[in-house]
């Protein structure tokens, strides 16, 4: 918040019942849902630390992004103002260049950083003089220097007004022409406050607009046509005004209720989202200084989308903020924006040299100030760039050498028809294992196994059958492979890899679906003369199925042992289609999910092969005790059987 303020419309937000609440994206555990963990505290000394005036020399790095790697940080500086009181004799730069050095020396994949682009929120100074400019000019020096991809916005320290309002200290200095070798920068509107940056991270452009403290009608119909005019990148909104944090009833550092909901819009605030934010759909972020504490809310746009509007100030901390930064880690591997905010300057002192605030400010753990905001990046910008799906690929391209059965779903079968007694399920290797034989429970309905038309977005054909068995009472359809099929008298002595592609419903549950198989073989572990620890003689001799905590299971017999040798994967989540694997080298079998290896494999235990009985495989069904115990729900995509170890980019998702 603004010490002495011009602001036309009144500085507080607006405090009331009308907020709304964070909704996490299910998915993974873990996968952004929870706030980060602590970060190092430094004790508190009573030591002061002298600050220099002035400028200070650039970093030893260089810029050097990577635009290609799916992690990447937008770094955030708000307002310096305290650092830049020229009219007062006050100039403090040291800690906003020691940020600048941070910067450059953090970006690149190399860093962990990888910083692609800086925003700064406005209120460069606190007075909009020239004299505090000639200062802040030399400061950014530092940016333009190292070639940093970087932009401005004037807040209500730096101009007074609209943007309307001519030529300023502030045009003068951080205007558009700062930016004319700059390769982000991508336009102004006609009065020059209002900026547009593109820049690439993550493999794709990203739209970053930096607007007026004051925007008026003709500025925002600027920036209604700039995105207009690239429709298909996602947009990031910075300015210096939006939401402020509603803390009169907390203590701060912030304590009570949601931090995930702890802000209001102010009354300008809600002329932007009304004027820009709210009818496009490509705003999915904004920033604003202005407003301290810090504070965030989650809002719905017109097209029922999340809206992430968060405020970030520190002016009011110690040294005037000293220059700290926010750092959005976007991760699109882990479909997660992670935040934290440090003070490089603080960081760059020797510990037992920094004074007692100095300690406790070096990096904020507050949950305003340090958290995870999880994003499906895929799904929430679907509406203006979809993700073109991954083309399907013909299965001969899926017969390398080894292939002994390759199964598939895409035979143009309609969506949600039956799978009938007529419709075998071909054997694509050409080798004569095709699942031939239909099995139906007694009273199952006419539609206990169907196509579908639903699939892994790796997954070579595009299709899948829908299983919808269970056990009490024991009802569904499932699949044999044919009495003579060469699959059933295979041992695989040298290794084997069996993938399979599955999708396991919402509506799953373990009182009805423990313990299901997508592929087993018959026989039991008793006929075969097996043994020993762990031995069950009513089971199968080898089955990939899924316990009742949906925990991918393979439980085989080796040739060389009398008892069985266990791998096993964790909980799946539902509703999401998952690549499984167990690729044995001839002597250990490993499991693979979406090709990383899971931490229950049996490395100390030799497993050489698959005893047989020649007797079926099946597909869906779960033999035990010489009669049929569980069948498969869910979905099942592409399966493919290899007599070797494969890896992983020989795998069906490989690209």
């Amino acid at each position: 918040m603004s010490r002495h303020s011009d602001d036309p419309t009144p500085t507080q937000p607006p405090k009331g019942p009308n907020r709304r609440a964070f909704l996490r994206n299910a998915g993974l555990a873990g996968a952004g849902a929870a706030a980060l963990g602590p970060l190092t505290a430094t004790s508190a000394f009573a030591s002061s630390t002298t600050t220099p005036q002035g400028t200070t020399p650039s970093g030893s790095g260089f810029w050097n992004p990577d635009t290609e790697a799916l992690q990447f940080t937008l770094a955030v500086m708000p307002d310096t103002q305290f650092l830049y009181w020229g009219s007062q004799g006050s100039i403090n730069a040291a800690p906003q260049e020691a940020s600048f050095r941070y910067v450059v020396d953090n970006s690149g994949d190399a860093s962990g950083d990888n910083i692609v682009f800086l925003a700064h929120l406005g209120d460069l100074t606190e007075d909009g003089a020239a004299s505090s400019f000639q200062y802040v000019n030399k400061a950014f020096d530092v940016l333009d220097s190292n070639r940093v991809a970087y932009s401005v916005l004037a807040g209500n320290h730096d101009v007074s007004g609209y943007d309307t309002r001519g030529a300023t200290p502030y045009l003068d200095t951080m205007g558009p022409q700062r930016f004319a070798n700059s390769p982000t920068f991508a336009g102004a509107d006609s009065t020059g406050y209002n900026t547009a940056h593109i820049f690439r991270a993550a493999g794709r452009e990203w739209l970053l607009l930096a607007m007026d403290w004051r925007t008026s009608a003709g500025g925002f119909a600027w920036a209604n046509e700039f995105i207009a005019a690239h429709p298909t990148l996602p947009v990031i909104l910075t300015t210096h005004e939006i939401a402020g944090s509603v803390y009169d009833d907390n203590v701060y550092p912030y304590q009570a209720g949601d931090p995930d909901d702890n802000a209001e819009l102010s009354s300008y605030g809600q002329t932007v989202w009304d004027s820009l934010i709210d009818a496009n759909d490509q705003i999915f972020l904004t920033l604003n200084g202005h407003y301290w504490p810090s504070g965030r809310l989650t809002l719905k746009n017109a097209a029922g989308h999340d809206v992430y509007v968060h405020a970030t100030n520190y002016q009011n901390m110690y040294f005037g903020g000293a220059g700290k930064i926010r750092l959005y880690h976007f991760d699109l591997v882990r479909n997660a924006i992670d935040v934290e905010t440090i003070s490089p300057w603080i960081l760059d002192q020797q510990p037992e040299q920094r004074n007692y605030l100095a300690a406790q400010e070096a990096a904020l753990t507050t949950p305003v100030d340090y958290f995870s905001t999880a994003i499906d990046f895929d799904q929430r910008f679907a509406g203006f760039a979809p993700v073109p799906s991954r083309a399907g690929r013909p299965a001969k391209e899926l017969l390398i050498p080894g292939t002994l059965a390759y199964w598939r779903f895409d035979a143009g079968h309609a969506n949600g028809s039956p799978v009938t007694a007529s419709q075998p399920i071909k054997d694509w290797s050409g080798n004569g294992n095709d699942f031939s034989t239909l099995v139906t429970v007694p009273g199952s309905a006419d539609n206990a196994l169907t196509w579908s038309n639903q699939y892994h977005p790796d997954q070579p054909g595009h299709g899948s059958v829908y299983f919808t068995g269970g056990q009490n009472p024991l009802h569904g359809a499932y699949l044999t492979t044919g009495p003579n099929a060469p699959l059933n008298t295979e041992v695989f002595a040298k290794g084997f890899t069996i993938e399979a592609f599955v999708n396991i419903p919402l509506s799953w549950n373990s009182d009805d679906n423990s313990w299901m198989a997508v592929l087993s073989r018959w026989g039991e572990s008793g006929q075969a003369g097996k043994s020993g620890g762990n031995t069950d003689p009513d089971e199968p001799i080898a089955t990939f199925s899924f316990s009742g905590d949906r925990e991918p299971q393979w439980n085989a017999y080796p040739l060389n042992l009398s008892y069985p040798t266990t791998n096993w994967g964790q909980g799946l989540p539902e509703a999401t289609w998952w690549h499984v694997a167990v690729v044995n080298d001839g002597k250990h079998t490993v499991m693979y999910i979406e090709g990383c290896p899971t931490v229950d494999n049996p490395s100390l235990i030799e497993s050489i092969g698959i005893t047989q009985l020649a007797l079926p495989w099946a597909l869906g069904g779960y033999e035990y005790s010489g009669a049929i115990n569980q069948i498969f729900y869910g979905y099942v995509g592409d399966i493919r059987v290899v007599n070797r170890p494969l890896s992983v980019d020989e795998f069906m998702i490989a690209s």
